[in-house]
């Protein structure tokens, strides 16, 4: 599979103004381990509206720094909207963080940061896309992150099914859905709703601007083959580093410098292997630790060395590891270099203790992205669907999510 991640620039010349997707920006080298969740584990914020949304990061220059946070409502498309600040929160952001710790008893010292939102500061008073962004002390961007607010106006149901396309039969996944709008007032559906589908929480792959194939009565019915399918990717890869000492059947050795480090064994090329069934958190991580009860500040930084053997699959391409733990980044920290005695890909770079996901993408020297050139797509790979309803009345100055939809391909039927 080929993908390019572009950033896109939307002009409106009505106001001779250029309107610019907000992309997420992460984090400079010293912050680290970013959780971002709602009331559910999953390392993406998708809330009703009031629900809590929990942030939590590390510092690991240990200085107690301040950290500012500011919250953005978008639209549809991820530009910014033309709500006010008042029109879509209760009282005030830009505040500092102020729950905050230092590690305790760790060999990497870490400040932990942790920001609850509704708190008695802001309170968010519309649906939507929004962004939240944190900052120093200087006011300098350090990352920013985005989450979905929802209300439950309609109501969502969605399967997946295996793709009919012959070139594709056991490489895709396909999502088909329908929306009930009873109760709720939908004149023009195919300009009034719109939908986002996103497979395991990954947005450079989530599909956009799809219409209502037909309409029975109240319902909108989404029974489209390849304008909604997915290559199905494999499972992704796994280890835990929850107890420092011991290996395990992803790790073969431990050594202790400064840190600990945890040298995993070699993964192997899986795309032209039979598909093997194994649970993973679909790329996300679990931070836990069996040296001490609070896993926020008694969890140690450990330094984790990766290997992949060289294939000329890959030639002179870039390699990449990616997951949740640097949401999905392709930087230099996580690229891999060849190592010619060995003959093979190596990385190592410093995550918290826990259980974590991953997976390996080439870089082209095009610039394309192959996610799945070393895992295979197989259409049994059991992955995650959402499914977002967004509304917009004629006058309206932003883009309600009015329902939510999901689907898992684990139960895929044909």
């Amino acid at each position: 599979m080929r993908l390019r991640i572009k950033q896109i620039i939307l002009v409106f010349c009505s106001f001779y103004s250029v309107a610019q997707v907000q992309e997420e920006v992460n984090p400079p080298s010293n912050i680290k381990t970013i959780i971002f969740k709602g009331p559910t584990e999953d390392q993406f914020p998708v809330v009703k509206l009031g629900e809590r949304i929990q942030l939590e990061f590390d510092d690991l220059s240990a200085n107690e720094q301040d950290y500012y946070y500011e919250i953005f409502h978008c639209d549809y498309d991820w530009t910014p909207s033309q709500l006010l600040k008042s029109q879509y929160l209760n009282g005030m952001d830009n505040q500092r963080i102020i729950n905050y710790e230092n590690s305790y008893t760790t060999l990497q010292p870490y400040s932990n940061y942790q920001l609850v939102i509704p708190n008695e500061n802001v309170r968010l008073k519309v649906t939507g896309n929004y962004i939240i962004e944190i900052r120093n002390s200087a006011g300098d961007l350090q990352f920013s992150r985005r989450f979905i607010v929802y209300k439950d106006a309609v109501q969502v149901g969605g399967t997946v099914k295996r793709s009919r396309d012959f070139d594709f039969l056991n490489e895709k996944q396909v999502v088909q859905f329908s929306i009930n709008t009873a109760g709720f007032p939908v004149v023009n559906p195919k300009k009034e709703v719109k939908v986002a589908i996103i497979q395991n929480h990954f947005w450079p792959t989530a599909l956009y601007n799809i219409k209502p194939q037909f309409t029975i009565g109240n319902e909108l019915v989404y029974k489209y083959d390849q304008e909604t399918s997915f290559f199905g990717g494999n499972e992704f890869l796994n280890f835990d580093t929850k107890d420092l000492r011991t290996t395990s059947f992803a790790i073969s050795k431990v050594d202790l410098t400064d840190i600990y480090n945890h040298y995993l064994f070699m993964n192997d090329f899986r795309y032209d292997q039979p598909y093997t069934y194994f649970p993973d958190i679909k790329g996300d991580i679990l931070i836990r630790t069996l040296q001490g009860d609070e896993e926020s500040r008694e969890a140690e930084y450990t330094r984790d060395h990766i290997s992949l053997p060289y294939s000329s699959d890959i030639g002179l391409d870039n390699v990449y590891v990616i997951g949740k733990f640097n949401n999905y980044a392709l930087e230099e920290e996580n690229r891999m270099e060849f190592n010619e005695e060995e003959a093979r890909m190596e990385v190592s770079f410093l995550m918290k203790q826990g259980f974590h996901n991953y997976k390996y993408v080439i870089e082209r020297e095009s610039g394309a992205i192959e996610l799945n050139t070393i895992s295979g797509n197989f259409r049994f790979t059991a992955n995650n669907y959402l499914i977002l309803v967004y509304y917009r009345d004629f006058g309206q100055l932003f883009d309600d999510i009015i329902g939510i939809g999901s689907g898992n391909s684990r139960n895929i039927t044909n």
